[in-house]
């Protein structure tokens, strides 16, 4: 029988919760139980990749200390790497005890947390422990302390050497209608490929430069688009030119859909269209794109779209109401 210890704590000295493994450690070891810890804040860089060690694990026992509240970083990444990557076949049969030590409020919560993460991994948890310890050196010198941890770790023993049946619970019933959608459809070996990947720095790196690199492609394809769409407004509206003599006037467009202003200039016969800032234009719109595509394609008229409310405009309405007069596109 082998059981995997993984401890999320720090790893200082006075930390109860190492004393409370050792003592269940050394339980386990008198059974003829192969113990394998795992300090997770030692393999903080490899957390992803711990879920495939509890194929060679019967039972785990999850240790964490809350030093102000919840069950602390490094389990937490344990156990979502658990969820992503790990063997829910597997998961389902093992077996997993609470450790917790709290020098603040919490440590029922945190026992939980624990629980309850377990169960809708879909593994089976089974009563832990769970303690506030004000002062280490009182605690792990207490006999009847001592003696608790040491039946409880027996009794852990027993229930995963019998496999002992549990009673169902509701979190099992949520993992298998709620978040059965959530979960990532892989094998067990895909979902250890994916671990391995994703602990390796060197592959997530060559992943982010792919992505930039496709990011600047899209947006220079996007660019590109929206220079077609410039170059067929300003085409439009030089092919429906019609000048007045002696009518000059500016006319200044923002598209709120492209973020950008669209400059009309009229004088006599020549005219400007262009893309950039004219805050002395004589009248001053404000329109989408789908509004100025029906403008240019004859669908619509500038004085129509602005009773209708579709465009807004201030300025010289004299001017305004001239622009059908001397921008006459035909219906597409």
């Amino acid at each position: 029988m082998q059981i995997n210890i993984y401890y999320g704590g720090r790893g200082f000295i006075e930390d109860p919760t190492i004393y409370v493994i050792n003592k269940i450690t050394e339980v386990l070891n008198e059974l003829r139980v192969n113990v394998v810890r795992y300090n997770l804040y030692e393999e903080k860089n490899g957390i992803t990749m711990l879920p495939k060690t509890l194929k060679e694990a019967d039972g785990v026992i999850l240790a964490t200390t809350v030093e102000w509240m919840g069950i602390g970083g490094f389990m937490q990444q344990f156990l979502d790497a658990c969820w992503l990557y790990g063997d829910k076949e597997h998961l389902s049969k093992l077996y997993m005890m609470p450790v917790v030590t709290a020098s603040a409020y919490g440590e029922r919560e945190a026992e939980l947390t624990l629980i309850k993460s377990w169960e809708i991994l879909g593994g089976i948890p089974y009563e832990g422990i769970s303690a506030y310890v004000e002062d280490h050196v009182d605690f792990e010198t207490n006999l009847s302390y001592a003696q608790i941890i040491e039946k409880k770790a027996e009794n852990f023993y027993k229930v995963v050497n019998k496999k002992a049946k549990i009673l169902p619970t509701s979190n099992s019933v949520i993992k298998k209608n709620l978040l059965k959608a959530n979960a990532l459809e892989l094998t067990p070996q895909e979902s250890e490929q994916l671990s391995i990947y994703v602990s390796d720095d060197a592959y997530v790196k060559k992943q982010k430069e792919d992505i930039e690199e496709l990011t600047q492609l899209f947006k220079g394809m996007l660019g590109n688009q929206e220079e077609g769409t410039n170059e067929e407004f300003a085409k439009n509206f030089k092919d429906s030119f019609y000048p007045i003599n002696e009518f000059i006037a500016s006319y200044a467009i923002t598209i709120s859909d492209l973020n950008k202003t669209f400059v009309v200039e009229v004088n006599g016969d020549d005219l400007k269209c262009f893309y950039g800032e004219k805050n002395d234009a004589d009248v001053i719109a404000k329109t989408t794109y789908d509004v100025m595509n029906k403008l240019t394609n004859g669908r619509m008229t500038f004085q129509r779209a602005f009773m209708s409310g579709e465009l807004t405009a201030k300025g010289n309405f004299k001017i305004l109401r001239t622009f059908d007069q001397v921008f006459r596109f035909k219906t597409l």
